[in-house]
């Protein structure tokens, strides 16, 4: 059963409690007999009250995705709307008091089912979380969250959470009217809900109050009018048109809030409809639903490897990314032990983490007792000793070979039997790494992204050596610190540092065509990317992109192997080497910096002036989109990317790869394989060979497979 009943003196108590799942969910399993016992709430006279709650930690996690991602047909998202909205309605207006009795998180439509009711206690659940985050996957509240919330907190202060899907905590719930009253066990909890609805007979939720006003007012006061005026454009701009949900939500709560709440009702209903089966939703669920799950469960982790636990960590290097990857160690409950050269550099780093954990303490993101435990656990040190048995050893030392073989053969010496060494190198080859390694089978690549403490993705480097052992006790350390392992295989710079380039250097490419750096910003954003290409290279430094080509080349040349010459070379050569603008570190790149302010230098006109060009917006934008998708796809023929999922969810995390896409491989699949094929060998015969599609594609193309 999926509720259960229990009758308390009048008060119905609905627990919902689904088998075989671990959260509750909306769908069918559970709105059937929910239907029916509203039914008998409805017609039976007994009932004088009704406390709906649930037997697990949480109370429903939201609607089921896997029946979501199966509409097709835009009328049958419109009736599934339709069924929750009327059920909830009719929970909502049965002339009994309902009280949601709330024993841990609830999102989404279980959100939406808690506002229905008329009253909320909340279990005080440190792991709970409240909200509606549809946005995050293309959809909106489908079941009367884009109405309710603003009709319970006024429309300005409801649209942040519905445009941006912000979930909140206990406490903050409370203060922000989402829950009435909190409790400190589940008795209580269901104790105040069934004394709430025993002496509020007549309970009715505001909106369907005589007289009910919009708290702020509705989208006719002034106030409203003038956010509601500008607010467009600003999301405009935000989004560059490619995230149909904000557009969605904001129509919809803007109609909605203009007439009554029951036609409101089929409005979002409509909005809801158009986003269930709008590409970017396609796209967007497979990914960061479907795809980060897989990963999380295990995907890329082999099988038949028992789970393990390091117990003492060491991080070579007290740099920003050093002191980072301390940090998440030692908040995950690991010893960790910070060397550098000198006891000064090593405090450094130390001062780095200290600083990390002041900021979420000052924000009361963490207490002050944790955050004091979490750098106890961290040992800044320069002496080589103080390694001694660490099972982990990830060195996190300049792009340099020679070092980092120093620092291996250095520490492994004291490292524990049988531990694993990990390079946080970018893109220097794991299995050339490994060489200096007393045992390759141990020694991984763990690529962090910068900043370590709050860059999602991990790239976990699998050498030719590297065993099946210690890539699964990667994965798991990955996991234990809270980041997204994605696992490749070994080659020069791996995945994402070697698809990112392609971005950069297009954009800068297209630079030395002549084409105006104003255009090739634009033309970034419009992409959906976060940062513009020369904005991002600023960001990485244009000199460690020199550095990196130059040792590309040494190896390629030692290797007897062809260089290939990307023509945006020629620009960061000039940049570097001959104006001495190497990024945004030293203040001068291809901006210009002042404090928080920057601008494009001025002098990038006289270098590389203006050109006539006949390259459309289109263009630049597919040029750069399909200079990074066409790169994964090489990945994927040369067997460094062996999982789609890694190089979806790789890319949006990794390197901001256009979340709307669902991915770099996404972005193929979602434009067709064929399509996509002929759009790149028109790029490839008008702006080089670098374009042209990777046999692979043409194989997928003329079979009609997909990713």
């Amino acid at each position: 059963m999926a509720i259960t009943r229990t009758v308390d003196d009048g008060i119905l108590v609905l627990t919902i409690d689904m088998e075989g799942r671990s959260m509750n969910v909306l769908n069918e399993q559970l709105t059937e007999p929910f239907a029916q016992a509203i039914n008998d709430i409805e017609s039976d006279d007994a009932i004088t009250g009704v406390v709906i709650t649930s037997g697990k930690d949480s109370f429903i996690a939201g609607a089921d995705i896997d029946m979501i991602a199966q509409i097709t047909d835009p009328a049958q998202a419109y009736e599934a709307s339709r069924a929750v909205q009327q059920m909830f309605r009719r929970l909502e207006t049965c002339g009994k008091p309902v009280v949601a009795a709330l024993p841990g998180t609830a999102l989404g439509g279980g959100l939406e089912l808690a506002l229905a009711c008329h009253h909320r206690v909340a279990l005080n659940n440190p792991k709970a979380k409240f909200g509606l985050p549809e946005v995050k996957i293309g959809l909106l509240p489908g079941g009367g969250g884009t109405q309710r919330l603003p009709r319970m907190m006024g429309l300005q202060n409801a649209m942040p959470f519905l445009m941006e899907g912000k979930e909140l905590r206990v406490d903050a719930a409370k203060a922000k009217g989402w829950i009435d009253a909190v409790a400190d066990s589940r008795e209580d909890m269901l104790a105040q809900a069934t004394a709430w609805a025993r002496n509020n007979p007549k309970a009715a939720n505001p909106w369907d109050v005589k007289g009910f006003k919009i708290p702020g007012g509705d989208p006719k006061h002034p106030a409203v009018v003038q956010m509601l005026a500008i607010a467009p454009s600003m999301l405009r701009d935000k989004t560059q048109g490619l995230y149909p949900a904000p557009q969605n939500i904001m129509s919809a709560v803007f109609e909605g809030c203009l007439v009554d709440i029951d036609t409101a009702m089929d409005i979002e209903a409509r909005y809801f409809a158009n986003l269930v089966v709008s590409q970017v939703a396609k796209n967007t669920i497979g990914t960061f639903w479907y795809g980060l799950n897989e990963i999380k469960k295990g995907a890329s982790r082999p099988a038949g490897v028992p789970q393990s636990r390091f117990t003492k960590v060491g991080v070579l290097g007290a740099g920003m990314m050093g002191a980072g990857i301390a940090y998440v160690s030692a908040k995950a409950g690991f010893e960790t032990v910070m060397k550098d050269v000198s006891q000064e550099a090593a405090d450094k780093g130390y001062a780095y983490a200290e600083g990390v954990v002041s900021k979420l303490v000052g924000r009361g993101k963490m207490g002050k007792d944790k955050g004091a435990e979490l750098l106890g656990r961290i040992h800044p040190t320069d002496q080589v000793a103080d390694l001694e048995g660490c099972d982990l050893i990830i060195e996190a030392v300049f792009e340099d070979r020679e070092l980092k073989a120093r620092v291996t053969q250095e520490t492994e010496a004291v490292m524990a039997d049988g531990g694993v060494f990990a390079s946080n190198t970018s893109t220097l080859p794991i299995t050339g790494l490994a060489k200096a390694s007393k045992d390759a089978s141990k020694f991984i690549g763990l690529h962090y992204f910068s900043p370590a403490e709050k860059m999602p993705l991990v790239e976990i480097i699998v050498g030719e050596q590297t065993s099946d052992e210690t890539l699964a006790r990667a994965f798991d350390y990955v996991l234990a610190i809270g980041k997204t392992p994605i696992v490749v295989n070994d080659s020069r710079g791996f995945y994402t540092s070697r698809v990112f380039g392609t971005y950069v250097m297009e954009g800068i490419a297209m630079l030395g065509e002549g084409v105006q750096p104003t255009r090739i910003e634009a033309a970034g954003k419009a992409t959906g990317m976060p940062m513009p290409p020369l904005a991002l290279q600023d960001e990485v430094s244009l000199s460690l992109g020199w550095h990196v080509a130059e040792q590309t080349r040494k190896d390629l040349e030692a290797e007897g192997k062809p260089v290939p010459v990307h023509p945006g070379l020629a620009v960061i050569d000039t940049m570097v080497n001959e104006l001495d603008r190497p990024g945004k570190k030293a203040g001068k790149g291809f901006y210009d910096y002042d404090g928080k302010k920057k601008s494009l230098w001025k002098g990038l006109a006289k270098h590389w002036p203006e050109r006539e060009t006949d390259i459309s917006a289109q263009d630049m934008k597919d040029r750069l989109l399909y200079a990074q998708a066409i790169e994964t796809a090489r990945c994927v023929e040369e067997g460094v990317v062996v999982k789609t999922n890694d190089a979806n969810v790789g890319s949006i995390f990794g390197w901001g790869f256009a979340p709307w896409s669902g991915g770099t491989l996404q972005f193929i699949n979602a434009t067709g394989i064929a399509r996509f094929v002929e759009r790149a060998q028109e790029l490839a015969d008008k702006y080089g060979e670098r374009f042209t599609p990777p046999q692979l594609l043409k194989d997928m193309a003329a079979s009609g497979k997909t990713f």
